[in-house]
This record gives structure tokens, C-alpha cells and sequence, in this order.
């Protein structure tokens, strides 16, 4: 049973990290749908120089470099070209699907490493994420560069007219989530699950995107859901430690995806917007032009 809460930990890190990157473009009014695409090429490029330098420093710093470089691109076509951010985050996705099936294909298999080690018996990114989730929000919450970031994500126009750069706020904020979004990959393939496979994310960009939504871009209420959502995705791992018995391995996977498209079909609904679209940036998914 012990163990079951510790990977229901480790899982909800990564579910917490990814979510807070994309928390942080969103605040902006940039929105990345393609926070698995991110994740995949994080995991993908941190496992391959891992196990080719036997480093794991080197491992999660090219994850958090890719992770940059594709919000750089995010925000490129997001905030330069003003282009669709949905379509852009799809495309992200589709690259992240297809090009790491080819990148990572010849080291399939096990990382082949010592396990990293463990902090009072839990992942030390554990409290990585936590320590995210409490800057962000004193971030955005009561400083000066919150205030920024989120009067470009309400009104891009007012914040430029008080001296704001728009342009310059979205694409730091981009380029940081997918830092984030990165290494909470690299942190799936060289501490969760180091075992390379055909897209072995299996949807966890998802999840952290309807987290995301979910959470009202409230950094607390995410990480609550963070840790629904680990414990509910270790339990479709193990049920029967749990609850033996009850339902099949194969029914309780979907459960945590199943939580995932009601939180987003919700979302669409207008009595959820009437009610909470006060938490919503105004902005999301905006192009802005400078008059």
C-alpha cells in the first residue's frame, strides 16, 4: 500500500510540472494544446542523452532545452505570425507523435541506469513540483511580473498602454511552460517509467492540459487535482492493491481520461462559463495586434 501512495506521487509530479507550464502561458493568453507533443520530445531526447552520456544532469537539461525551443516556436506562430494557438499546438503535437517514434525507435528498452534517488522515501521532484506550484503562485499572485503577465492575459491593449510589452510577456511565458512542460518528460523517462516505448506517454499531455482548466488556473486547486488524477492513473495500474475486486485493470484506465473529457466538455458548456468564466483570461487564445 505504501508504494501505491509513492507512485501515486511520483505520477502526480509530472501531471503538477507540466500543468503549471502550461498555468503559466495560459495566465499570458497563450494556450498550448500541445503539451503532449512537448512531453514526448522532453522524454524522448532526455532519455537518449541520458543513456548515451550516463548522465542524468545532461538527461534533464536538453528535456528542459527542447521544452524551450518549442515554446519559442509556439510563440513564434502564436504571438509573431498572430496564427491560429489550437492549430499550432496541434501541429506541435503531431511533430512531438511522429518525429520521436523515429528518433527514439533504435533505444527502445530500459534507460539501464541507477535509479535516482529517493528523498525521505519520495521522488525528489515531488517537491520540485510543490515548490513550483508556491512560487507560481507568489508570482503571479503578488508581484510586479504577475500583475504583468496576467493584465496581458485579461487586456493585451490596456497592459500595452501601460507599458507593457505584450509580445515580449506571451513569449517568456511560452518559452517557460515549455521549459516546464519538458523536463516534467524528462522526469517521466529517466525517474517515473525509464523504459523507452512507442508513444509512452500514453496521454499524460492531456490530462495536464484539462488539469489546467480543470484547476480554474489556480496553481493550489491544481495541485489537488495533480494528485486526484496520479492516485486514479496508479490505480488503473494497480487496482487490486486497492480496491480488489471491483472491475477490471483495463476498466479503471480509462477512468482517469474519462475524468479528462468530462472536465473539458464542461468546460464548453455555458452554464460553466456563466458561472466560473470570471477565472478565465480574457485573452486565452487571442491574437494580439499592436495598434
Amino acid at each position: 500500500m505504501n508504494e501505491f501512495f509513492i507512485r501515486s506521487l511520483d505520477a502526480s509530479t509530472i501531471f503538477t510540472i507540466a500543468a503549471i507550464g502550461e498555468l503559466i502561458g495560459q495566465r499570458s493568453g497563450v494556450i498550448n494544446v500541445g503539451v503532449e507533443g512537448v512531453m514526448l520530445f522532453g522524454a524522448t531526447l532526455g532519455f537518449i542523452t541520458a543513456q548515451v552520456t550516463g548522465s542524468y544532469l545532461l538527461g534533464f537539461l536538453v528535456g528542459i532545452a527542447i521544452g524551450a525551443l518549442l515554446g519559442l516556436l509556439h510563440g513564434f506562430f502564436s504571438v509573431t505570425l498572430g496564427g491560429d494557438q489550437v492549430v499550432s499546438g496541434m501541429g506541435i503535437w503531431i511533430m512531438g507523435f511522429g518525429l520521436t517514434t523515429y528518433i527514439g525507435n533504435p533505444y527502445t528498452g530500459p534507460l539501464g541506469m541507477d535509479r535516482i534517488p529517493t528523498f525521505l522515501g519520495v521522488s525528489p521532484f515531488f517537491y520540485v513540483g510543490v515548490a513550483l506550484v508556491v512560487i507560481t503562485w507568489f508570482v503571479l499572485s503578488k508581484t510586479s511580473l504577475g500583475l504583468q503577465i496576467r493584465s496581458v492575459g485579461e487586456n493585451p491593449s490596456v497592459a500595452e498602454v501601460s507599458g507593457v510589452n505584450v509580445s515580449r510577456t506571451r513569449y517568456w511565458c511560452s518559452i517557460t511552460g515549455g521549459m516546464l512542460m519538458g523536463f516534467a518528460g524528462a522526469v517521466y523517462a529517466l525517474n517515473y517509467n525509464p523504459v523507452w516505448n512507442y508513444n509512452f506517454l500514453m496521454g499524460w499531455g492531456f490530462i495536464a492540459l484539462a488539469l489546467v482548466f480543470f484547476s480554474m488556473w489556480n496553481p493550489f486547486i491544481m495541485l489537488a487535482g495533480s494528485l486526484l488524477f496520479g492516485t486514479l492513473w496508479q490505480l488503473s495500474l494497480n487496482p487490486q492493491l486497492v480496491l480488489p475486486g471491483l472491475f477490471s485493470r483495463y476498466v479503471w484506465r480509462t477512468v482517469p481520461f474519462a475524468i479528462t473529457l468530462i472536465v473539458l466538455f464542461s468546460m464548453s458548456m455555458k452554464w460553466f462559463r456563466t458561472r466560473w468564466g470570471a477565472a478565465k483570461p480574457e485573452a486565452l487564445g487571442l491574437p494580439y495586434v499592436k495598434e
